[in-house]
């Protein structure tokens, strides 16, 4: 099996160093502050995190405000840091401030990393356009107890026998009533459309 070739990145090794020696000197600084044990090497994982969160948000593209504010602040404690273990400070005699500083930090770094992790990271999206006007009305189906009636039916096309059966009925109603069927008074008689019953009372006249 062929060995596949490792490709060696100087820059990533150079970050490497950079992030391990600063996160030495921020351990060594937390425990001249006061700070012992594991909560000693908490302090250089915060300001860690919170520059990747920082530099990711300045990633996105958005909020870069923000993303530039809090990178500043997780830098300036890397740096004072490797500054201050650099031999300008004593660290068996760390100030007053100083511990402060140390002690207040991880409110900070909790504040920034929140803010980065849940701010708006992208700006709010523009309402689509209605594609449909307003005053275009979508098309009414008739409703099926409004259907049109059929088209009306020549005259010379009427069944014989329904005008024969319209006949009986037209002379009874004249008998009865002694008036003319009307045209209403037959299409309820027979139980037609009114263009059929036209016909009809077209071909009884």
């Amino acid at each position: 099996m062929r060995a596949l070739p490792i490709r060696v990145d100087a820059v990533l090794i150079q970050a490497v160093i950079a992030a391990a020696l600063s996160f030495a000197h921020l351990h060594d600084l937390a425990v001249a502050a006061g700070q012992d044990g594991w909560k000693a090497w908490a302090y250089p994982i915060s300001v860690d995190l919170l520059l990747v969160a920082a530099w990711k948000r300045l990633r996105s593209g958005h909020s870069k405000a923000a993303g530039w504010s809090w990178f500043l602040i997780a830098l300036a404690a890397s740096l004072g840091a490797n500054v201050a273990t650099a031999g300008l400070l004593d660290l068996d005699n760390v100030p007053a401030w100083l511990r402060i500083t140390v002690a207040g930090w991880p409110a900070v770094a909790f504040l920034g990393g929140t803010l980065l992790a849940h701010g708006p990271a992208t700006a709010p999206a523009e309402a689509a356009p209605d594609e449909t006007p307003a005053d275009t009305a979508p098309e009414q189906q008739p409703a099926l107890d409004q259907a049109p009636d059929p088209p009306a039916q020549p005259a010379d096309r009427v069944p014989a026998a329904l005008v024969d059966h319209a006949r009986k009925v037209a002379a009874e109603h004249h008998t009865r009533t002694g008036t003319p069927i009307d045209t209403d008074t037959l299409r309820a008689r027979l139980g037609v459309p009114a263009p059929l019953a036209a016909a009809i009372a077209a071909r009884l006249n």
